[in-house]
Formats: structure tokens, sequence, C-alpha cells
């Protein structure tokens, strides 16, 4: 009699899944967030550069270090802020580690040839020889 009362054969049981749709908004929204912080990350010191016609840069190929020059005349390498001599040092600490290290120069428009020339001096004094200005594009 207990018999007749067995279901037969296998229960049917709930499937286990993951509504993946939530996930995958999440990621697009990062994936948005980092696309548009992330030049802000690059360039951190407000600058407005000179305008001028030249030859695109050719892909990076290496890690490429920025010293910038303020309207306020400050000096920055990479977003730190240093002054004409701890500048050299750094550089001369970037060159020990790789004699082929390449530098952006950034300097603002409104600043006097005279400082961003001490600043690529200072570059050259460090045997820097990879090294462009940056402009933007007209």
């Amino acid at each position: 009699m207990r018999s007749r009362f067995r279901k037969r054969g296998r229960q049917v049981r709930p499937a286990a899944t993951i509504d993946m749709t939530s996930l995958i908004d999440l990621t697009f929204l990062l994936l948005v967030t980092f696309i548009i912080t992330l030049p802000a990350m690059e360039m951190g010191v407000s600058l407005v550069l000179p305008k001028a016609k030249a030859e695109a840069l050719p892909p990076k190929e290496q890690t490429t270090h920025t010293v910038s020059v303020d309207k306020d005349g400050a000096i920055f390498l990479d977003g730190r802020r240093h002054t004409p001599e701890s500048l050299e040092k750094e550089l001369l600490a970037l060159v020990a580690a790789d004699p082929d290290v390449p530098v952006l120069v950034r300097g603002d428009e409104n600043r006097p040839y005279g400082e961003i020339a001490k600043v690529v001096a200072a570059i050259h004094r460090c045997r820097i020889h990879r090294m462009s200005i940056v402009t933007q594009a007209e």
C-alpha cells in the first residue's frame, strides 16, 4: 500500500539562476565612469596649452612622465609639485632607473617662454633625450 503514495520518477527541483542584468548594468556604469575620469587623472594639473600643428605622437611603448608648469609658475612632475632643484633630483632618479625614459613637457600658454625653457634645460641636464613639448591641436 505504501507504494501507491510514492511519486514515480525524479522530483523536479527549481533551477538555480542568477539574474545577470543588474551586474551588467553595474559593469557598464563603472566602465563609463572610468572612461570619463581617466583623462582628468592623467592630466592632474590644469593648464591652457598653446595651440600648434604637429604630428601625432607614436603609441606609448613605455611609461611616460609629464612635467607641467602651471599659470602661476609652479612645476609638477606627474602631478606632484616640485622646486626646480627637487625636479632635477627626481629626474636623475628616473634616468638611473631607465636611461631611455620619455618625458612630456606641458606649459601654460600664459607663462613666459623663459620659464618653460628653464624646465627644458633642466630635463636636458639630466640627460633625457626623449622629450616632447605638448600643445593643443588647432
